[in-house]
């Protein structure tokens, strides 16, 4: 849900000042294409947007049309990026399945003439093809919000949103007797399967035929996949279904507030993850020093319930520069293996090593220290060559979201064994500088 933080804050932001906006959202791709399914890009009036559901190439045209597509409603479009555009009966080219030089424009649109209008054929040799759902924020509104409570009680919501029914066309309503059953109206399947009915916000009675495509819909809740294009037949209604899987933020939790946390933070937070700093030591855990990061806390280390409630889920960097922190976080978390997705420690392997053992000594099951010692990764992050704050920080980003994402290691990363690390001989503390 990259760039998601933005499209709130924005979407927020419009609502207040009376700014009418669109969502655009990717439903469905097919081919290669640059962003996945889910997707989104909000635009306002007078040409502000942000999000992106593309690499560029379609969000120029995109913003100039959001507005006038939507002037009747919500409805579906579909984009062609590759070089083989399919070409209508006159020999015109076809921006898509649906768009083409007749029926994208109308007659005020002045700017656009034979001469230019090749540049939105979007042949850039991507071979694909993009289905966009656009919608006003008004119309939006209720997803944008479900999307906040996702963010809000860090539980995920299955959603399943209507994006093509019936005759085939990316149109309105779908029949008579469905009248209220429109391309991008949406389902909340986990509240569907806790009331064993449909919600009343999807605005189906539940006497309609089409109940039951909805019950077919809730089946979906547990997949394991973020996204599923579902289509489900009956004898009056085929129903073509996007299912979201909304999932809240991945956590990076770093416990250590030195200099070099800074570069990390920013780089979590490029990609919309909720990052929490602690440090034992009030005066370097402020938030002057960390103003990106969701959370900083002074937390002493005999909290254990605490941490482990911030690493509940989340990626944890031990980085503190202090043998008597890490030592005392580490053993917490080596004891509980199971509570988070990714654990690091900064420093040399020998260092790491050292802490190892010394905590051994005070674990009574072995089976579990080996099991945190299994998925505990030392030196932190992949060598990725370059020096500094921010080259460490890309490294260890980039093997977090290798664990975090289920993918596997690249053969060719070694680790980055911090090997200028300032070791003390003693249990002091290696003290950060402060900017």
């Amino acid at each position: 849900m990259n760039q998601v933080a933005d499209i709130l804050e924005l979407a927020s932001t419009a609502k207040q000042q009376g700014v009418d906006a669109v969502l655009a959202t990717v439903v469905r791709t097919e081919g290669s294409a640059y962003r996945r399914a889910g997707a989104m890009m909000l635009i306002c009036e007078g040409g502000r947007s942000v999000g992106m559901i593309s690499g560029g190439c379609l969000e120029p045209h995109i913003i100039k049309r959001a507005f006038w597509l939507t002037r009747d409603g919500a409805n579906v479009q579909v984009y062609q990026t590759g070089d083989d555009i399919e070409y209508a009966d006159n020999g015109q080219a076809q921006v898509g399945v649906k768009e083409t030089k007749s029926d994208i424009y109308n007659e005020s649109d002045s700017d656009l003439d034979d001469a230019n209008f090749d540049e939105l054929n979007f042949g850039l040799g991507c071979n694909g093809r993009v289905h966009v759902l656009f919608e006003r924020l008004a119309t939006a509104e209720p997803l944008l919000e479900t999307i906040r409570q996702v963010r809000r009680t860090q539980q995920p919501i299955t959603v399943a949103t209507l994006i093509r029914a019936n005759d085939g066309q990316f149109r309105d309503s779908i029949s008579q007797n469905s009248d209220n059953l429109q391309v991008g109206m949406r389902i909340n399947l986990d509240e569907y399967h806790s009331l064993g009915s449909i919600p009343e916000q999807g605005k189906i009675n539940p006497s309609n035929i089409l109940a039951n495509t909805v019950e077919e819909l809730a089946q979906y809740k547990l997949s394991d996949k973020t996204t599923e294009y579902v289509t489900i037949e009956n004898d009056e209604v085929t129903t073509e279904w996007l299912v979201q899987r909304l999932q809240p933020q991945l956590r990076l939790l770093i416990c250590g507030a030195g200099n070099d946390v800074m570069p990390l933070v920013t780089m979590a937070k490029l990609q919309d993850w909720h990052v929490t700093v602690i440090d034992s030591r009030a005066q370097y855990a402020t938030r002057m020093r960390f103003p990106q990061a969701d959370a900083v806390m002074s937390l002493s280390l005999d909290d254990s319930e605490t941490l482990l409630q911030l690493s509940h889920n989340a990626a944890v960097a031990l980085m503190s520069h202090s043998l008597s922190q890490d030592r005392a976080r580490l053993a917490i978390l080596l004891e509980h293996p199971d509570n988070y997705k990714y654990l690091g420690q900064l420093g040399p392997r020998y260092r790491t090593e050292r802490l190892i053992n010394e905590i051994s000594i005070n674990i009574s099951n072995p089976t579990i220290l080996e099991a945190g010692i299994h998925k505990l990764h030392y030196p932190i992050g992949y060598k990725l060559g370059g020096d500094g704050p921010e080259a460490l920080a890309l490294g260890i980003m980039a093997e977090i979201n290798t664990v975090m994402h289920g993918q596997s290691k690249p053969v060719e990363f070694s680790h980055n064994h911090c090997s200028d690390i300032a070791e003390t001989s003693s249990d002091s503390d290696i003290v950060p500088s402060v900017v």
